[in-house]
């Protein structure tokens, strides 16, 4: 080996980022190690979401964390580019472009749909295995209705408005939910009756979701049904050709064949000189620039396809190591390991926890220390059936319901904030309620409507000019004047503020000027302040001056700053503060009530409508993005810039 110790993970999927973020943990400030990740998207996919923008519910970029956003000014080294082979011997990976040495290699580049050699069924499917996977449904799903409309045979019009899913594990129900909320929205787009529309689930087993409780499958079907679906259990797919799906004697007539029952090795697993512990039943499979998948929907060119042969699992001992080399690790869904005579599951939890063995030994190894072997601690299941109902299972706790998808979006914001931190959960949380179309979250949409920018801008102006009308009455009487002997000697009399008290006579006198001035308060002083009032203030006039300035000059500054639309954020959050010392301080009249209820609604953009935030904004943001700070700390705005 090299003096420096080269660590190459290829594959940016669940195992491949954790792999790369466990190893940073602990060589981030060791020179002598160099970890590189390599991938053929610039971005990190969230799979799990997939079925969202193949039904429309969320767009591409809510599944794309880019690799800048995840590990942003680490040292780790991302490479684009797509590898063809690994030279074993040499300890090199290729590409058509270069050769990447290793001393240390972890494949993580995932799986690919298995298609078990049925005759035409990755020919004629679709899948949902990739970003381009979902896009393609999304078009065709679309597409489907809108030639439906124009359609006047009723046969073709029938098998237009047929989508066919095969497989009901969690891919293929997730999707049906999705599908079933979906037509809900094209149907009146298109003028075209719900009861025309059918979405099939196709499953071999005798019921669906099988690694879930009978309880909650039980569940998962009713909830499909009352949505519209339909369920065929015991019908394995036997063939598939144009327009056609069989079921043994049964024959659906549909233009969308989407298939989820399978998952396998990819077709880099089939280049490999490495132990297979299990392989595909085909002994070959159609792929693209794209990988293996349905061939349904595909505009590229027949010279882009070419044949995989036989591919496979890649079978690793308990440190996750190859069984032939024990330089190469796997993770995730391209290893096979038999753990108490069950095959680890192809899923998220299995690639984070097979990606925490590797990383710790490849540790272990550097360090000269002690191999770790796997073992693997599943949580739970979580399965989404549309978007506002799902089922879960959690450490031996049945969810249905509100409550079981609410732990869907909990666990994903728990992934997302030790991924890319406080910037991928708000987009998250953006993405999934905020800026949601049609109601479909889990809360139906009521966080999701939107006030026009342009409505709140004489309530802007309004708020601005009572603030800037406090600040100057305040002047002209005397909030800013010490007295003739300057502030360091400031008069009794110039102070203003409510309880302070410099004797007996002035304390009668704020007060009664303080209700005056403001007309009946809200509440009475509450105890802190008219302790800090009493002990603090009282007992010094300057630093009771400087305080009372500071209130003058702000509602100066909130005043100004909300009629110029200039940080409107900021000024409305001080608003806010400023109107609950006023109440707190006993000195605040009801009318503070509107100013914060008004300040709310500022805080959602209210400078933006004809206002200096327009401007202002976008380039604080881009020059923000290019700090190194906001690049170590994950508190950029969107992505970060070089």
């Amino acid at each position: 080996m090299s003096e420096k110790k080269r660590i190459v993970i290829l594959g940016g999927g669940y195992g491949g980022v954790q792999v790369a973020k466990k190893l940073l943990k602990r060589f981030s400030r060791n020179p002598s190690v160099e970890i590189t990740l390599i991938d053929k998207n610039p971005y990190h996919t969230l799979m799990t979401e997939l079925h969202e923008v193949a039904g429309s519910r969320t767009g591409p970029e809510a599944v794309q964390v880019s690799f800048k956003k995840i590990f942003g000014a680490s040292p780790v080294g991302v490479v684009v580019d797509e590898i063809t082979g690994i030279d074993l011997d040499g300890k090199e990976l290729l590409s058509s472009a270069a050769r990447y040495p290793y001393d240390f290699l972890v494949i993580g580049s995932g799986g690919a749909p298995e298609f078990f050699d049925i005759p035409g069924a990755q020919e004629y499917s679709f899948t949902l295995w990739s970003l381009e996977d979902a896009l393609r449904i999304r078009g065709h799903v679309e597409r489907q209705f809108r030639e439906a409309a124009k359609q006047l045979d009723p046969e073709k019009r029938r098998q237009m408005l047929t989508f066919t899913i095969a497989g009901a594990g969690f891919t293929g129900v997730e999707l049906a939910g999705e599908l079933l909320e979906r037509k809900k929205e094209l149907c009146p787009a298109y003028h075209i009756d719900e009861r025309d529309v059918r979405v099939l689930l196709v499953e071999a087993q005798d019921s669906i979701l099988p690694i879930l409780p009978e309880k909650l499958q039980k569940k998962a079907e009713k909830r499909l049904r009352s949505m519209g679906g339909e369920l065929l259990l015991r019908a394995p797919v036997t063939a598939a050709e144009a327009g056609k799906v069989f079921l043994g004697d049964t024959t659906i007539h549909t233009e969308t064949f989407i298939w989820t029952a399978g998952v396998h090795g990819g077709e880099l697993s089939n280049r490999l000189n490495l132990t297979k512990g299990h392989t595909a039943r085909g002994e070959c499979s159609v792929a693209s620039v794209e990988g293996i998948h349905g061939m349904a929907g595909c505009w590229f060119d027949e010279s882009e396809r070419y044949v995989v042969g036989q591919r496979g699992r890649i079978l690793v001992n308990d440190y996750m190591q190859s069984v032939d080399r024990d330089e190469i690790y796997l993770v995730g869904d391209v290893l096979w390991y038999v753990e108490e005579e069950h095959v680890v599951p192809q899923i998220v939890e299995t690639a984070l926890q097979t990606a925490d063995t590797a990383a710790h030994n490849i540790i272990a190894s550097i360090e000269g220390k002690e191999l770790r072997p796997f073992r693997s601690a599943y949580h739970g299941f979580m399965v989404s059936v549309g978007s506002k109902w799902g089922v879960a299972d959690v450490l031996g706790v049945s969810l249905a319901g509100f409550w079981a998808l609410a732990m869907k979006h909990l666990v994903n914001l728990h992934y997302l904030f030790g991924l890319a931190g406080v910037n991928a959960c708000w987009e998250y949380i953006s993405g999934q309620f905020l800026t949601i179309q049609g109601g479909r979250s889990l809360f139906r949409g009521h966080f999701s409507w939107k006030v026009p920018v342009y409505w709140t801008v004489p309530l802007r102006l309004f708020l601005g000019g009572k603030w800037l009308h406090e600040g100057i009455k305040h002047i002209r009487e005397g909030w800013l004047y010490p007295g003739y002997d300057g502030l360091m000697n400031v008069w009794p009399e110039s102070i203003q503020l409510p309880g302070v008290s410099f004797g007996a006579a002035d304390a009668v006198s704020a007060a009664t000027e303080g209700a005056d001035a403001y007309g009946q308060p809200l509440i009475e002083a509450i105890a802190p302040y008219t302790w800090f009032a009493e002990n603090i203030l009282s007992a010094s006039p300057l630093l009771a001056f400087l305080l009372q300035a500071a209130v003058v000059i702000g509602q100066i500054g909130i005043g100004l700053a909300l009629i110029a639309g200039c940080f409107t954020f900021l000024a409305a959050g001080v608003s806010i503060v400023f109107s609950l010392l006023f109440i707190s301080s006993g000195w605040g009249n009801p009318e503070l009530l509107w100013y914060m209820a008004a300040s709310l609604v500022m805080l959602g953009g209210g400078g933006r409508g004809f206002g200096l935030d327009h401007y202002l904004m976008p380039w604080l943001k881009r020059w923000w993005n290019k700090r190194s700070i906001a690049k170590k700390t994950y508190l950029y705005i969107g992505e970060p810039r070089d």
